[in-house]
């Protein structure tokens, strides 16, 4: 029975440094830390590489649920699994298992609260994104397509196919470049 704690952060400029050190304080066994977001279990490596060990007894000890993820089909998907496996989810804040039946409800709602949670973000950020533009500010990526050329080749009767080869682009690079529909 093994005590196996599960850090993450989204991005590569955070650090999980203080999650690992909570765990190892909590009694875990084995810790396993990545750097990757917690919107679905694509990629997520040492998340995957503990459900596949995971036996019955063994324990999987988070800080908080919503480093385990963001979205509640997926964080109730983990659950389920681990009760298969006879093993279960331990939270460190707030402090709560899925080895008595109030933890399991609590698993539930703060899956949901955590996906709200991102919503919340997304819409901030959207909304961010909009305000700047307005401004002027934000104008997106730069092109990576070199517009004018398109349009002087185009203009001189080149067509989109001969514009994609002679700069090495795609065909819908070249139509989206003129604004025009793909034929």
């Amino acid at each position: 029975m093994a005590r196996i704690g599960y850090a993450r952060c989204s991005s590569a400029d955070q650090s999980f440094d203080g999650q690992v050190e909570r765990l190892k304080n909590a009694g875990c066994d084995i810790v396993r830390a990545e750097k990757v977001s917690g919107r679905s279990r694509e990629g997520r490596d040492e998340l995957a590489t503990i459900m596949d060990f995971a036996q019955p007894g063994d324990e999987l000890v988070v800080v908080k649920l919503d480093r385990l993820g963001r979205s509640t089909r997926d964080v109730l998907n983990l659950v389920h699994e681990l009760q298969a496996k006879g093993a279960a989810l331990t939270v460190l804040e707030p402090s709560f298992s899925t080895k008595d039946t109030t933890g399991s409800i609590l698993v539930t709602v703060l899956a949901m609260v955590a996906e709200m949670e991102r919503e919340f973000i997304r819409s901030r950020q959207a909304a961010g994104i909009a305000a700047a533009k307005s401004k002027g500010v934000y104008k997106g990526r730069k092109p990576s397509v070199p517009m004018e050329r398109v349009r002087e080749m185009r203009a001189t009767g080149a067509t989109p196919t001969e514009i994609a080869k002679t700069l090495g682009i795609s065909r819908m690079s070249v139509y989206r470049a003129l604004g025009e529909q793909a034929a």
